[in-house]
């Protein structure tokens, strides 16, 4: 297997996802950015990829991607495979975040983020890990948040869940993965404000007069939920680095790619609480005789 690698990046229109395919292409690998509604929704972010890979010289292609629909995961990672005969590592990035108090949300919404945000990365990992497991080898690179374990503001309950519960998935599949040759990498970012759409494109409650109900007490604080997130980030933190992380683990030998990597500018204390909850699981699978499922970076 030579350094360039065969990637398919989920939810690659905009925001990390889109930093992410261009800086793995940038760099000489091969990349798929999985985008929904291609021909509709997305065309301009299409259009734009392509334009930067004949402008760039790179290997850059949209494929149609819809992670809440198991029949486009499989189209998309198949046309990968017949077009490359490989793929060697799957990012999870695509998700959609929420802003608004959690009672006012609908369980249906609720469902809704953990649809994307969860499910998602389940119908691509069903479609993509037949192939990995038959190649002996393969990488499967998380797109978590900081909120998961550091400090987090209130009124982002349903991403926040979603979030965590990710987490929990990938940290199980990291095991169960890992004696048929395949990588587990978690990136954590913290709060991005800028260069990302994530606040500009949250989705707000469907229930109206709960979400009114709060407004009396909250109302300044919800839409100022940006700005004091802002207020944490250094002037000079640049989105562009979670996607530097990614593309660091990927070009690591197997074996040796970091279980986990931060990337929180704010430093709400995610990487301290992780740092001990991942020591804590590595003891744990040495306790019951596991220590095969654990990689030399399995914790920092």
């Amino acid at each position: 297997m030579n350094d360039s690698k065969v990637v398919l990046v989920t939810g690659a229109s905009s925001g990390f996802g889109a930093l992410t395919v261009r800086a793995l292409a940038a760099h000489g690998h091969t990349v798929y950015a999985g985008m929904r509604a291609l021909g509709s929704r997305n065309a301009g972010a299409a259009a734009d990829l392509a334009a930067h890979a004949a402008e760039h010289g790179v290997d850059l292609r949209a494929v149609e991607l819809d992670v809440t629909r198991q029949d486009s995961a499989d189209a998309a990672v198949a046309r990968v495979v017949e077009e490359q005969g490989r793929l060697d590592v799957v990012v999870h990035n695509a998700g959609h975040m929420v802003l608004g108090p959690a009672e006012a949300f609908t369980p249906e919404q609720l469902a809704d983020v953990y649809d994307t945000n969860v499910l998602g990365t389940q119908r691509v990992n069903r479609a993509a890990l037949p192939r990995l497991r038959e190649q002996g080898h393969g990488h499967l690179v998380w797109i978590g948040s900081s909120s998961t374990r550091g400090g987090c503001p209130p009124f982002l309950a349903p991403y926040f869940a979603a979030k965590a519960a990710m987490d929990a998935l990938a940290m199980s599949y990291a095991a169960e993965v890992v004696r048929f040759g395949i990588d587990t990498t978690i990136v954590v970012p913290g709060a991005f404000t800028s260069g990302t759409n994530h606040f500009a494109h949250a989705g707000t409650p469907a229930d109206g007069e709960r979400a009114t109900a709060y407004d009396a007490r909250y109302k300044t604080l919800m839409d100022d939920v940006n700005e004091r997130l802002a207020r944490l980030i250094p002037p000079d933190a640049d989105v562009a680095e979670v996607a530097a992380a990614v593309v660091r683990s990927v070009e690591l030998p197997p074996g040796e790619r970091p279980f986990r990597v931060h990337v929180d500018p704010s430093r709400d204390g995610s990487e301290v609480v992780s740092a001990v909850a991942d020591r804590i699981r590595v003891e744990f699978f040495r306790r019951v005789g596991l220590e095969d499922l654990l990689t030399p970076a399995s914790s920092l």
